[in-house]
């Protein structure tokens, strides 16, 4: 009887040797989880808008003066024109951030004619890897003074997102 009882747990020790070798399913991917992002603000959505030459991606309220955040290219240069506002006296760059990516681009900045503020201007590739997680999770936040201000777009702007992109090279 022993015989039998020890066959059966070297058995059973063999099988949980066996199933212990097998790996298991991988969890979901973190980047999963930031790219389910933050959720889109009623009124506000990335517009795309092109001509010939040149394109802009824009995050604010369609036909208004309400811009969060801009990026213009010419068709393929894969060169990117940042557009934000800020406060008077905000330090001179456009931070960004992506699903867990972030960039720092310097700035200048002018007195905004539309706002009671400043317009900040950059340059950035459109190869950094922040717009190429925001290519493909389909929202961007901005820091401004400490503080995070996510851009969802609404459900279908993505095609938007990959237009602009693919006109910028």
């Amino acid at each position: 009887m022993r015989a039998p009882a020890l066959l059966i747990l070297s058995g059973l020790a063999l099988s949980a040797a066996a199933c212990a070798s097998v790996e298991p399913a991988p969890p979901a991917l973190l980047t999963d989880a930031v790219s389910a992002g933050p959720a889109p603000v009623e009124g506000y959505d990335w517009f795309f808008h092109s001509d010939d030459a040149s394109a802009r991606l824009a995050y604010g309220l369609a036909e208004s003066d309400d811009l969060k955040l801009g990026l213009d290219c010419a068709r393929g240069t894969g060169r990117l024109a940042l557009s934000a506002i800020a406060d008077k006296g905000a330090k001179p760059e456009i931070y960004v951030e992506s699903g867990g990516d972030t960039e720092r681009f310097p700035a200048t900045a002018e007195l905004s004619e539309l706002h009671d503020g400043v317009f900040l201007s950059a340059v950035a590739s459109a190869a950094e890897p922040v717009f190429q997680r925001f290519r493909r999770i389909g929202w961007l936040a901005q820091w401004r003074d400490g503080a995070r201000e996510a851009y969802a777009g609404q459900p279908g702007s993505a095609a938007n997102i990959e237009r602009f992109f693919a006109f910028c090279g």
